[in-house]
């Protein structure tokens, strides 16, 4: 496959309509040529990954995802495979190059089924070109048909560009959708593909720029947004630099942990514990006075300070604080919005979890958009708590609802879940699509923000120390994962796992 930096990028469908016509009117690139090598791209994967596949099935409906499934069709048949093609809709509706490939299909000897097949048709693989990037409603009549048909063979399934019934945007199940194994995209990977229900529909997701000169994404007009940014493992070594031989604890940041009301200890300790593993150079925890000698005891690296009230607290804020984490095990009660409005007020980044953000959430908006660096890491149920709507209305667009929290907190913002999402004010976004189910567990959100406060206390700005911090956390998980399975895993198992992740970045660096 042809790769470029643009892997590294997230497109709407709407900016890769926008880049298809550039290449075909500033470049010169006949859209028929770009189909055809859509249909190499896929042909290649799918003789690569499942090359004991013989008997194939190329599902078509209409416009050019059906011109890629007939271009496909007829390149596999010239390679010697066995394939049926069968279309939902009538040959002569389609209209330019999907016009042009299903000509060239018939004219190579193809033959096209309609819809239902026979119940006896049986397939070692199944090419879905059905629906596209377009779907902007329910699936329904026989397109739905077809999809819970297709879902049901115990066959492997290749998507050609999307999923049929999922939405290239926000990665939502349009009524329903394929479960492919694999998928293939083409021009620019859509967001839509690492959120949301993106990951359960798309299986290993392979990117063919089709050869589009990158600058094309230059000349796309200025109402289509800018791209996102898709987390890869070398981010990590591009925005952490190596540290210098002359330097000392003091170079590298000093976290303030705040949070752990009565009983609540784990969560700020293990917050700490990960800011440390992440290389913070000092860890102080500010947490209720009966949990001082339990973290000491367990983790004599951290420094513990009891606070009664929020003077204490003001205290060590006015010292040499880099950065402040609050939330883990705050709680709600008096003493918690106490230390949250005081963390507030202080003139030092923050970094805001858990109970911080629902306190937040009862904030006045005027109260909370401070002028300050600061970083929010909800959940869909905090998240849904800041907009003040549902939870399904946030997972309904996981990166317009970022988007809207940072704009109304003036904020750097974290949205957990299934393609973990990093939006700033300015409208910028990031997409983390690793990490595994196994992280869903209690803790995991607090070793998270120990993540990012240790990475904003050692000087990252605010998305930076928020983009690298969510990718660390997920590359941990998944070394936890590899250790112990999903199932098992615990929230301490992924700090444990950091000091791997940042020594592989450093030998990658070197």
């Amino acid at each position: 496959m042809t790769m470029s930096d643009s892997d590294h990028k997230l497109y709407t469908a709407g900016q890769v309509r926008a880049l298809d016509n550039i290449a075909i009117r500033e470049f010169k690139i006949a859209g028929y040529d770009l189909m055809g090598r859509a249909g190499k791209a896929v042909l290649d994967t799918a003789r690569s990954q499942f090359p004991a596949a013989k008997n194939w099935l190329v599902m078509c409906g209409a416009g050019n995802n059906a011109g890629d499934g007939y271009v496909v069709a007829r390149l596999a048949v010239a390679a010697g495979l066995d394939v049926s093609l069968c279309s939902l809709v009538d040959a002569d509706q389609l209209k330019g190059d999907a016009a042009l490939a299903m000509s060239d299909w018939t004219a190579a000897g193809g033959q096209i089924l309609a819809w239902p097949l026979p119940a006896t048709t049986s397939f070692d693989l199944v090419l879905d070109a059905l629906l596209g990037t377009g779907i902007d409603r329910e699936v329904g009549g026989k397109f739905r048909q077809a999809i819970e048909h297709l879902n049901l063979l115990e066959c492997p399934k290749i998507a050609i560009d999307i999923p049929s019934g999922l939405n290239a945007d926000t990665g939502n199940v349009m009524g329903c959708a394929l479960r492919a194994q694999s998928t293939v995209t083409f021009v620019g990977p859509k967001r839509g593909l690492y959120t949301g229900d993106g990951p359960d529909h798309c299986g290993v997701v392979s990117f063919n720029d089709l050869s589009i000169p990158p600058v094309a994404i230059g000349l796309v007009p200025e109402g289509f947004g800018d791209p996102g940014v898709l987390l890869r493992e070398p981010f990590l070594s591009k925005t952490i630099k190596p540290r210098p031989r002359n330097s000392h604890k003091g170079s590298y940041g000093h976290v303030l942990a705040v949070g752990g009301s009565a009983g609540m200890s784990g969560a700020i300790r293990l917050c700490g514990e990960a800011a440390l593993r992440s290389g913070a150079g000092r860890v102080t925890i500010a947490t209720a006075p009966q949990h001082v000698s339990s973290v000491n005891q367990a983790r004599p690296e951290l420094m513990a300070r009891a606070i009664d009230e929020s003077g204490e607290l003001t205290a060590l804020l006015n010292g040499n604080t880099n950065v402040v984490a609050i939330g883990p095990g705050l709680g709600r009660s008096k003493w918690s919005e106490s230390l949250l409005v005081t963390c507030l007020d202080a003139d030092v980044p923050l970094v805001v979890d858990a109970d911080g953000l629902n306190l937040l959430a009862e904030q006045s908006p005027a109260r909370s958009a401070l002028d300050k660096d600061w970083i929010l890491t909800p959940h869909p149920a905090e998240a849904a708590r800041l907009l003040d709507c549902s939870v399904t209305e946030v997972q309904g667009d996981r990166v317009k609802a970022a988007q809207t929290i940072a704009s109304r907190y003036r904020a750097c913002v974290v949205l957990k879940g299934c393609g973990t999402v990093v939006a700033t004010a300015s409208g910028e976004y990031a997409i983390c699509p690793l990490g595994n189910p196994g992280m869903a567990t209690a803790g995991s959100g607090d070793v998270l923000t120990g993540v990012i406060a240790a990475l904003a206390g050692q000087g990252l700005p605010c998305f930076d120390a928020a983009m690298a911090g969510v990718l660390a956390h997920a590359l941990a998980g998944d070394l936890a994962a590899d250790k112990w399975g999903e199932v098992a895993l615990v929230a301490g198992d992924i700090t444990d796992q950091l000091p791997e992740v940042w020594k592989s970045m450093n030998d990658k660096s070197g």
